[in-house]
């Protein structure tokens, strides 16, 4: 079955819609704030209409788990195709996230489970795509990895931190001709 060519932008269109999600709920919510929360408190049950953000989530992974299709699609090996299942299992995580919202048990595994699942989809991979994929991405990854070192404030940075370089690599392979 052919995918068609516009998936390959529906990484780009995942995270525009996290953000307007995001920014809908922050705008719910006076009392957020980027220094001292995690961006999962907006979807706490205690914030102001939790399930802006919690659906927020759901609907950003339903395009993620299309762009990780376009990913298989492009697969010409077994490290593309392992990466993008991977990506696409990460998808998965990103919608469990909005279903086991802040405050509830498996939150925290959930949410950190996809990041680290995303992340290493993305070495994967970029380990199996030409130079000028594969070297970004190693970069991507490495910055990834350093990013938990850094003594963040917040979750929320952290958080939005991993959310832009994710985006960084959706626009990589949205523009890029060959992967």
């Amino acid at each position: 079955m052919k995918i068609p060519e516009f998936f390959r932008f529906f990484g780009i269109a995942g995270g525009a819609i996290f953000w307007i999600f995001t920014g809908w709920s922050i705008y719910r919510n006076p009392w957020f704030d980027f220094f001292q929360n995690a961006l999962s408190d907006l979807g706490d049950i205690s914030a102001n209409s939790p399930w802006i953000y919690n659906c927020g989530l759901i609907i950003t992974a339903i395009f993620m788990m299309l762009f990780s299709v376009y990913l298989l699609s492009l697969s010409g090996n077994k490290l593309q195709t392992i990466g993008a299942s991977y990506i696409s299992v990460s998808a998965i995580f990103l919608a469990l996230i909005g279903v086991f919202h802040s405050g509830t048990r498996p939150h925290t595994f959930i949410s950190t489970y996809f990041f680290i699942q995303f992340f290493i989809g993305m070495l994967v991979f970029g380990l199996g795509s030409r130079r000028k994929i594969r070297n970004p991405v190693v970069l991507i990854f490495l910055l990834a990895v350093l990013g938990t070192f850094v003594p963040w404030p917040s979750a929320a940075l952290v958080e939005t931190y991993e959310i832009i370089l994710i985006i960084i690599f959706t626009l990589l392979i949205s523009f890029s001709k060959k992967v």
